[in-house]
C-alpha cells in the first residue's frame, strides 16, 4: 500500500465513479452484472482484460462500451493472420525532404486498446503486445516510447479449438490480469436485447461518464486500500497451492499473486470499503488465476480443467478468520 488508507469521502467517490461506468456498460449489455463488475475492477486495478468466448456473445461490445464510457483515447486493432508487429506499435518513416525519420505511432498509443480476436494473429505479432502490457512502453528502432496513462488492453479471443486461432503464449496470458467469459444471456435479457437493438446500435448512445484524469485519481485511491497480512498470506497460499497440485503442470506465478492483490483492492473500493476481505479474494481468484494455469495431460484427458482445480483449492485452502 502506498499512502494513507482512503477516507470515506474518497471511497464514496470511487463507488460513484464505478457506478456511472457500470450503468453505461449495462445500457448495452444486460444480464451480465458479475462480468461487468469483474471487468470494471480490472480497469480500476490498472490491469489488462482478456474476454474469451464464442463469437457473437458481446465480447467486443463490452470492450468498446468500457472504452467509450471512459473519456480517454481508444485504439482498436483487428488481429488477423497477416497483421505485422509494426501495425500494432507504429513505424518510422523516412522523410526524404528533411533527411530524417518520423515515427508514426500505432494504435497501441491509446488509453484503452481494444485487441479484437487477439489469437487470430501470428505469435510474432501477439508478442508485440508483451512490452506494452508489462512496461507500458514500446521500443521501435531502438527508441523506447512511453504509452499514455492510464493504459488498458481489453483483448477478445475465440476458444483455441475454433478455426484460424493460435493459442496465446504463456508469457502473454500471464500479463492479462483477468480472463472473463461473457456467456449467453438469459431468456429475459436476450428478449430485451431484441427490443433495444432493433435497428439501432446501443453503443451510439453511450457518452463518456468520467474523465481520464478522474480515472487516474480513482486508480490512485484503489492502490491505498488496506490488505491485512492474513489476507496477503491467503493470496500467497492459494498461488503456492497451484504450484504443487498434481493436476497442474504450471501453477500461478508471483505476478499472479500481485495481480490478485491489486484487483481485490479495486473490488473493495467499489464497495466503498477501505480494506480487503477474504470474500474479495474468493470472488476473483478464478478470473485472475485460471488462465495462467496449464493442466497435465492426465487432467485434461479426465476433463479436469484449471477452473475446477481452483474451485477445489478454494474449498481446501484455509480462509483467514475475521479480525
Amino acid at each position: 500500500m502506498t499512502g494513507p488508507i482512503p477516507t470515506a469521502a474518497e471511497l464514496d467517490g470511487v463507488r460513484e465513479t464505478a457506478s456511472r461506468i457500470r450503468e453505461a456498460v449495462r445500457s448495452v449489455l444486460e444480464g451480465l452484472d458479475p462480468t461487468i463488475d469483474a471487468a470494471l475492477a480490472t480497469v480500476l486495478a490498472q490491469g489488462h482484460l482478456l474476454l474469451e468466448d464464442v463469437p457473437g456473445v458481446g465480447k467486443t461490445t463490452l470492450a468498446r462500451a468500457i472504452g467509450t464510457a471512459i473519456d480517454g483515447t481508444v485504439g482498436r486493432i483487428q488481429f488477423t493472420p497477416d497483421l505485422l508487429p509494426s501495425d500494432v506499435t507504429g513505424v518510422s518513416v523516412f522523410r526524404s525532404d528533411e533527411h530524417r525519420f518520423d515515427f508514426r505511432p500505432g494504435p497501441i498509443f491509446a488509453n484503452v486498446v481494444i485487441a479484437d480476436e487477439v489469437n487470430r494473429a501470428s505469435p510474432k505479432t501477439q508478442a508485440a503486445l508483451l512490452e506494452a502490457m508489462q512496461e507500458r512502453a514500446v521500443t521501435v528502432d531502438g527508441v523506447t516510447r512511453r504509452l499514455p496513462s492510464p493504459f488498458l488492453v481489453a483483448a477478445t479471443q475465440n476458444p483455441v479449438d475454433m478455426e484460424g486461432t493460435y493459442p496465446l503464449p504463456e508469457a502473454q496470458r500471464d500479463r492479462f490480469m483477468t480472463r472473463l467469459a461473457v456467456g449467453y444471456p438469459d431468456h429475459g435479457s436476450e428478449l430485451a436485447m431484441l427490443d433495444s437493438h432493433d435497428g439501432v446500435d446501443p453503443l451510439d448512445a453511450i457518452t463518456p461518464v468520467t474523465t481520464i484524469e478522474r480515472l487516474a485519481e480513482v486508480i490512485a485511491v484503489v492502490r491505498r486500500v488496506y490488505a491485512a497480512p492474513a489476507v496477503k498470506e491467503y493470496i500467497v497460499d492459494l498461488a503456492r497451492a497451484t504450484r504443487g497440485h498434481p493436476d497442474l503442470r504450471l501453477g500461478a506465478s508471483p505476478r499472479a499473486s500481485l495481480q490478485v492483490l491489486a484487483v481485490v483492492k479495486a473490488r473493495a473500493a467499489m464497495a466503498a470499503r477501505d480494506h480487503v476481505l477474504p470474500d474479495d479474494v474468493k470472488a476473483l481468484a478464478i478470473p485472475v488465476l485460471a488462465h495462467r494455469l496449464i493442466p497435465t495431460a492426465q487432467a485434461r484427458a479426465a476433463g479436469r480443467d484449471p477452473d475446477a482445480t481452483l474451485h477445489d483449492l478454494l474449498e481446501r485452502v484455509p480462509v483467514p478468520a475475521a479480525s
